[in-house]
């Protein structure tokens, strides 16, 4: 039973997690996470064939734009809309299809949620826990923040974050998740891992963008 709690346990905690705020204000002289409304970003899906080696197109695609803000608490929240369609199959792993909707703001370089917790830091080389299992502790932790990457969208120069498991006997789960971000641009790759396997099921890589 723990093995098939933990085999999921990427995927769920990609739209979670519990690290906290530390309720700084938005610098704002910086706009690293391209927060203004009207930006816009397409996101293709792409899953691992064990066949050929490659990652195949789903067909899945994530049109992601921030629509308005909200005052909350005294913060400025702005309200990114995602519209998925293409994922008919319920393809493991890649978003269902139809609109969902999150509050995000930047706080010194942290990408926070209106609940308070902490989705991406782009200054912070801290390894920090997103979940702690009775078997299992999740960890976010930046590596590097000026590696380059290459997508559909063009090559661009990100922060790169890694996601990892590790168990209760200190031992770290094959399955390792990648995260990169461009100053001024936002998310522009990410993965979706089993923590059991050393490449990602899905990769999701930005097709194209519109930015204010």
């Amino acid at each position: 039973m723990k093995q098939i709690i933990y085999v999921c346990v990427f995927a769920f905690l990609l739209s979670s997690c519990s690290s906290s705020d530390s309720d700084n204000n938005q610098d704002p002289e910086s706009n690293f996470y391209a927060l203004t409304v009207g930006n816009e970003w397409t996101y293709k899906n792409y899953k691992y064939n064990q066949n050929t080696q490659n990652y195949d197109d789903t067909g899945v695609v994530d049109v992601i734009s921030i629509v308005n803000t909200e005052e909350i608490n005294g913060n400025t929240y702005f309200k990114f809309r995602r519209f998925t369609t293409g994922n008919e199959e319920g393809i493991t792993f890649c978003n269902p299809n139809g609109e969902h909707f999150e509050l995000l703001r930047d706080s010194l370089g942290y990408l926070i949620r209106d609940d308070g917790s902490i989705k991406y830091a782009n200054n912070d080389f801290t390894p920090r826990t997103i979940n702690v299992q009775d078997f299992m502790t999740i960890y976010d932790q930046l590596i590097d923040t000026d590696r380059e990457i290459t997508v559909e969208a063009g090559t661009f120069e990100s922060t790169y974050t890694q996601r990892y498991a590790v168990m209760s006997d200190g031992e770290q789960t094959p399955g390792l998740d990648h995260y990169y971000y461009a100053d001024g641009l936002g998310l522009i790759y990410d993965t979706t891992s089993l923590v059991t396997q050393d490449i990602p099921s899905i990769v999701r890589r930005l097709d194209s963008y519109s930015i204010e």
